[in-house]
């Protein structure tokens, strides 16, 4: 059988049409229009899909980039406050410093697997905007620590307030557009944190030149006047961030039900209404593809923020003063903006996510290669750059990998939760290998970083590019037409990415 064939699947009862998809309650209004484009033909339909993909793009996509940039600049200004003196004037050791920066990957990894559940049931319009009033509360409170402690405090609750953004918008955004239309999306979103790498070290450069305005030091106001800038972003996102499709008010009835006959054309149901039970979360957890993904986002989220933690620092170790340092630390970034963009171009046209992942990943194991293995200032600034090419496009194309590759509202959300997370609880890792008497080369922080793109992004990439593969090649065959024999259509639905019809994305 074709995995289009679906011969031996029969049709559902009069009692099955009326179970909701996986036991939750469908948006019965979107369900019961009429098909808005009916009588029109291709040509026509093509027109209105690029009119319905605009509107997305313009309500969507352009606050939510702000969103994460905001995110990004806020978990990772403590680099550049470091080499404005804050080690320095809070008396810390290298260790208690990297310590700091620890904590806030461990409460920001155990909470993500959590958070994808609270935004669908909370709403992204309330929970999305909630998290970000908390953590600018917490970015505030950074400024006026003391000592070690209220660091180490702040950094800590900065985690759990922030994790809910990146796996959530991330998956919030599957939730409105196609497979093959989601990795440019994703990753212009992501381009976001290189622009925030580029756009924080300016802003640091700036603020810190009010060293000494009401008692405080430079690297004080960094984190003052960013955090209170994140709380006003938060108040004013209760307004700018829509829900889901179904419930989305910016949409015309038709709208909406164009959305979701998209999605669901695409052999996707993740617009739609669904209660939460503890059998998706086991889903996610039994399918050997939230593993595979886990693994390959280590290699590059793990080399994503030693490289954004200790820019700075690298570049001032070069023999820079701390403001050239801060403004050096752009152009890597701003590079690396543009080929994720691209990227996310390119696999979204060829669908060869992997092969992107491959072939990306050359650079930055090039680039950590001429870290390690020169002295040189010009030959280390080059590796910055490739280290960035390398590692910030890999972030996007493995989230939109992961996410094209698993199909469910639910189980949707709690892979790339467990993904997201697994990917940031390595930066615990990252934090500490590159140490204050390794420098200036830092050679044990650069061979780990180098050896993480290796072994998870390349080696990950290429192993779960070939499972893949094999699979796509049995179901074709129809090795798999037995998950759906005496099956209802509401049942095959049901099975997700295993229904034998859903081929991977390679």
């Amino acid at each position: 059988m074709k995995p289009e064939d679906t011969s031996s699947v029969r049709a559902p009862s009069e009692e099955e049409k009326k179970i909701p998809y996986e036991q939750g309650e469908i948006a019965s209004a979107v369900n019961d229009l009429a098909d808005p484009d009916a009588g029109l033909t291709e040509e026509e339909r093509a027109v209105q899909d690029r009119r319905l993909l605009w509107k997305l793009d313009l309500k969507l996509i352009p606050w939510l980039c702000f969103l994460y940039l905001i995110s990004f600049l806020d978990r990772t200004n403590i680099g550049n406050a470091k080499i404005d003196g804050l080690q320095k004037n809070l008396h810390m050791t290298d260790g208690q410093y990297n310590a700091a920066l620890s904590l806030f990957f461990v409460s920001y990894s155990l909470a993500e697997p959590l958070t994808n559940v609270l935004l669908k049931r909370l709403r992204p319009s309330v929970f999305l905007p909630a998290i970000m009033v908390l953590w600018g509360i917490v970015m505030t409170t950074m400024g006026l620590v003391h000592d070690f402690s209220g660091l180490a405090a702040a950094r800590f609750f900065l985690g759990l307030a922030e994790a809910g953004l990146f796996p959530g918008v991330n998956y919030y955004l599957s939730c409105w557009y196609k497979r093959s239309e989601f990795g440019i999306r994703a990753a212009i979103f992501f381009s976001a944190a290189a622009v925030a790498g580029s756009f924080g070290g300016l802003l640091a450069a700036a603020i810190a030149k009010m060293n000494g305005i009401g008692g405080k030091h430079g690297w004080c106001w960094i984190f003052i006047l960013e955090g209170l800038a994140t709380i006003l972003v938060g108040i004013a996102s209760y307004w700018m961030v829509h829900d889901f499709p179904d419930d989305a008010k910016f949409l015309s009835p038709a709208d909406r039900a164009r959305v979701i006959r998209r999605l669901r054309a695409d052999k996707q149901s993740s617009a739609e209404h669904e209660e939460f039970k503890m059998s998706f979360f086991w889903a996610s957890v039994k399918d050997w593809k939230t593993y595979a993904f886990a693994i390959i986002y280590m290699g590059c989220d793990g080399a994503l923020y030693a490289f954004s933690l200790f820019l700075p620092t690298i570049i001032n170790e070069l023999g820079y003063t701390s403001t050239k340092a801060n403004l050096l630390s752009v152009p890597p970034y701003a590079a690396a903006a543009i080929l994720t963009v691209l990227i996310g171009y390119i696999a979204d046209r060829t669908k060869q996510r992997g092969l992107c992942n491959i072939v990306v990943s050359f650079l930055g194991i090039v680039g950590f290669a001429m870290l390690l293995g020169s002295s040189k200032p010009g030959v280390n600034y080059a590796g910055t750059f490739l280290g960035a090419l390398g590692i910030y496009p890999c972030i996007a194309n493995t989230i939109s990998w992961a996410s094209n590759n698993v199909e469910g509202v639910y189980k949707r959300g709690v892979t790339l939760g467990f993904v997201i997370g697994w990917g940031n609880l390595n930066g615990v890792v990252s934090s500490n290998i590159y140490r204050g008497k390794d420098k200036p080369r830092f050679k044990p922080g650069h061979g780990t970083v180098m050896a993480y793109m290796i072994l998870f992004l390349l080696g990950g990439s290429t192993v779960t590019r070939w499972l893949l593969a094999r699979e796509n090649k049995r179901r074709t065959k129809g090795e798999r037409d037995g998950w759906v024999e005496g099956k209802s259509e509401v049942e095959v639905e049901m099975l997700g990415d295993r229904r034998p019809d859903f081929l991977y994305t390679l």
